[in-house]
């Protein structure tokens, strides 16, 4: 089927965009401290500011979109591996901040709204991976598996930032959000699975 007039514009859009996004992307990476302007953007993306403006937005826009980038890149991801463990979903959403540090830090540092930045995608598939593991008989009947997955978005929100700070290195970055995902799911246990789901609690330096 032909692309018609306004079909072939999205995709130019959409290109545009792209390019804008890795141009951000490319900035970071070599001045990671330094200012990232909207004119250093677009010369580097070449196009116009005002292109920038009118297919991102602001500044805080910017920041919006890169981490929507992420989300992007953590659902294709996820995708790949059939992602119903929620185990899978914090490994690979800390795997996807840790792979382009600079990038992800700078992200998080500069966007006033960074607290969401696991509210959308990773946030919607730990809900999902903690609705099946009740389905497969691993939680308890009575327990909102929205409610729990929302205890250990927070919980690796947390560990985001404190490995922004440079508070914690890659591995315990990965250790705590595991950890924070461990205690819910022994807390939410169903009496069967309660020893498999605390085990991983009794090893030595859980959550360090």
């Amino acid at each position: 089927m032909p692309v018609t007039g306004d079909g072939l514009r999205e995709r130019h859009k959409a290109q545009r965009r792209a390019r804008i996004l890795d141009a951000l992307r490319e900035l970071l990476r070599e001045s990671p401290e330094s200012a990232v302007g909207v004119e250093r953007i677009a010369e580097r993306a070449g196009v116009a500011p005002a292109t920038v403006y009118n297919l991102i937005g602001s500044r805080e826009r910017i920041w919006q979109a890169l981490a929507a980038g992420f989300t992007a890149d953590l659902e294709h991801r996820l995708s790949g591996l059939g992602a119903g463990d929620p185990h899978v979903v914090v490994r690979t959403t800390v795997h996807l901040f840790v792979g382009d540090p600079v990038v992800s830090r700078r992200m998080v540092r500069a966007w006033q709204h960074s607290g969401l930045a696991l509210d959308h995608g990773p946030l919607s598939r730990l809900r999902a991976a903690m609705g099946e593991a009740q389905a497969r008989g691993l939680l308890r009947t009575d327990v909102d598996t929205d409610a729990l997955a929302a205890v250990v978005g927070a919980a690796c929100v947390g560990a985001l930032h404190q490995w922004v700070a440079a508070l914690i290195d890659d591995d315990r970055f990965l250790s705590h959000a595991l950890f924070a995902l461990d205690v819910a799911l022994a807390a939410a246990a169903a009496d069967p699975c309660r020893e498999k789901l605390l085990a991983p609690l009794r090893r030595p330096g859980a959550g360090r």
